[in-house]
This record gives structure tokens, C-alpha cells and sequence, in this order.
């Protein structure tokens, strides 16, 4: 028999924000395989979640460029949509242009370490 997910974990797994999705899937047990199967052939209201959001805070931060910390250190403690991530995106408020380079700065800082540990 197949593990059972909590509905969390398979909204997790799909990349989007539980109390968006239909209430049957916030009650459901699903499979990992029924995970699988929705991923392969999305139904409707996973693709428009996936289009439009709203979206849950990791990939808020992935579409802004910025760590998850950032957001919650900036006051945004709820999902967004498209249309918000858009504007923001759009004319960028000073907070975040700060959060987007100290994001690329860690990563790039990352990256480095990284390449320092493989050729030493």
C-alpha cells in the first residue's frame, strides 16, 4: 500500500497554497502516486493555481528573488497572487530591490565557498 500525504504536504508538492485548493483536496488523503498523477495531467483548478496564485510564501519568494526570511521581514506574511507579484515586480519598492541583493550576494557567496571546498 502507498504512504498517505497530509493535504499540506501534497499542496507542498504540487507548488500551491493549500486554502486555495478545492475543499475536497484540503480534506484528502492522497497518495504519493496520486500526487504524481495530478503533476502529470493537472486538473483545472491546478493549472489556474499554478498561473495565478495564490501562490504559497517559498514561491512568492522565488518569483521576487528573495528568501523567505525577507518577506516576513518586510511584512508580508500572506500568500500573494500573479497580479501582486506583477506590481511589485513592476515598481519595486526600496525594500525589496535591498532583499534582491543581498539574496543574489548570498547566493553568489554560496556558490563560492562551494567551488573553493571542489578544488581544493
Amino acid at each position: 500500500m502507498s504512504q498517505t500525504l497530509k493535504p499540506l504536504t501534497a499542496a507542498q508538492k504540487l507548488g500551491v497554497h493549500l486554502p486555495a485548493t478545492p475543499e475536497e483536496f484540503q480534506h484528502a488523503e492522497l497518495t504519493r502516486d496520486e500526487v504524481e498523477q495530478l503533476k502529470a495531467e493537472p486538473p483545472e483548478w491546478l493549472v489556474e493555481l499554478r498561473r495565478n496564485g495564490p501562490f504559497p510564501r517559498d514561491v512568492v519568494a522565488q518569483k521576487l528573488g528573495i528568501s523567505r526570511a525577507a518577506l516576513g521581514r518586510n511584512g508580508l506574511d500572506d500568500s500573494l497572487d500573479a497580479e501582486q507579484i506583477g506590481a511589485l515586480l513592476a515598481d519595486p519598492p526600496p525594500w525589496l530591490l535591498k532583499e534582491r541583493r543581498t539574496y543574489t550576494a548570498t547566493i553568489e557567496e554560496k556558490e563560492r565557498a562551494k567551488d573553493h571546498r571542489l578544488h581544493r
